[in-house]
């Protein structure tokens, strides 16, 4: 959110992770890679990335580690009962306190434990304001309308959430993934930062609230869940606003942007040609991410080994553009980057990504731009990430008219190791 300077966000997508951001059934990650490129190229800088999950800050931890998941600006989790911020996921005290109103946890856990059909989940998916169990998806319409009932005599302020023909998750009247994302909405436009766009992305029962928030456009992904998809036919069918994708996870998402003209809205994944070019498109964003997606394609054998693609990485930097490497030696990128030359295909049919994230720029000079992000590898099993800060100088004549004219890398959490660096960027 520090890139936006205090202005309306042009794009917000409000997204749920498992089998929607991301597909379990996708050992590449290709349609999340491609999520990943376009929006740290085109939306980064300013519009918002909101996670709402069912996950709990553990788990959530957990799938970040497995997944090339992008930082959001904002994460939801535990079913829309915790609002956190940020890297450091700092919790939103105000959502807190509206959840604390009316919530008695400890009489919820004894009303529900009278049912034996309820399995609880692992400790860790036990919240402040979620109760959580496993339940069979047989006897989960009998459970849930005698458990409402005696919830309701209890005069409990609490609601039932079922979802992944499994999941039984207890919260507070006023919680839910549709109740945060319109707390955030109510909270941005008392600022004043109201987004222009919102877009809401789901594929369970849990995600049926954020198509009921006003003025949001929304996408249910191709692998949808029956309890959703049924939601659907009585709740949404025939809303213009609301659609359902014929692809699966982040790729109906980026079919939902083309869908509702949120422009711009193809990959540089997608592009088989060097860049994508023209005002719509920021410049910095699409350099960063191209320059480093054409060094894996390059590795990958994606590309043909040719003058004039490996003219594409020369062209982009300066003469004396510097490189210092994460271990500490420091080296001219426009003579180094010859190197790379001998490395064409040496990853080919390999598990071998590059991807970035958390694209930070700041404009210092008419011409020149100081940039930061975090330029993530997966050789095989490995994951590696390096925290770059770059200077770029505007150069008319060169690929998205810009010019790499420092770069310098520290490994993230001393991640990192020299192993394979040889033909590193």
């Amino acid at each position: 959110m520090e890139g936006l300077k205090g202005s309306s966000p042009r794009l917000m997508i409000v997204s749920d992770l498992d089998n929607t951001m991301v597909d379990h059934h996708d050992p590449e990650n290709i349609s999340l890679l491609r999520f990943d490129a376009l929006w740290e190229a085109d939306y980064r800088h300013d519009s918002l990335l909101v996670f709402s999950t069912g996950r709990s800050p553990t788990l959530y931890k957990e799938l970040r580690k497995e997944k090339p998941l992008l930082t959001p600006d904002i994460t939801i989790m535990s079913v829309g009962t915790e609002i956190t911020y940020g890297d450091a996921l700092s919790p939103d005290k105000g959502w807190e306190e509206v959840l604390n109103q009316g919530w008695d946890r400890g009489t919820v856990v004894e009303e529900a434990s009278r049912f034996p059909q309820l399995r609880f989940q692992v400790e860790t998916e036990q919240r402040p304001h979620k109760v959580s169990f496993y339940i069979e998806k047989t006897k989960s319409s009998e459970v849930i309308n005698a458990l409402s009932k005696r919830l309701e005599e209890c005069q409990l302020n609490a609601k039932i959430i079922y979802s992944g023909g499994i999941d039984l998750d207890i919260l507070p009247q006023g919680a839910g993934k549709g109740q945060a994302l319109a707390y955030l909405l109510k909270k941005f436009n008392s600022e004043g930062k109201s987004p222009q766009n919102t877009l809401v992305c789901g594929d369970s029962g849990n995600d049926a609230e954020l198509f009921s928030v006003a003025d949001v456009y929304g996408v249910m992904v191709s692998n949808a869940q029956e309890e959703l998809l049924q939601w659907y036919e009585e709740n949404a069918k025939g809303n213009p606003k609301v659609i359902l994708a014929h692809e699966r996870c982040a790729a109906g998402i980026i079919q939902a942007m083309q869908h509702f003209n949120l422009d711009p809205n193809v990959s540089p994944r997608d592009i088989v040609g060097l860049s994508q070019t023209g005002p719509k498109y920021f410049s910095l964003g699409h350099e960063i991410v191209e320059f480093h997606l054409l060094c894996e394609r390059w590795r990958r054998a994606e590309v043909e080994d040719s003058n004039e693609i490996f003219q594409r990485f020369k062209s982009a930097i300066d003469p004396n553009c510097s490189l210092l490497h994460p271990w500490g030696v420091e080296d001219n990128l426009f003579t180094g980057i010859d190197v790379l030359r001998q490395c064409y295909g040496d990853q080919k049919g390999k598990q071998f990504r590059i991807w970035i994230d958390k694209i930070r720029p700041l404009k210092i000079s008419s011409d020149i731009w100081l940039v930061r992000f975090d330029k993530w590898e997966l050789i095989e099993q490995e994951r590696r990430c390096c925290c770059t800060t770059a200077l770029l100088k505007v150069k008319p004549d060169a690929p998205n008219s810009l010019s790499w004219i420092h770069i310098h890398e520290t490994w993230l959490d001393g991640c990192g190791n020299r192993t394979n660096l040889c033909c590193s960027i």
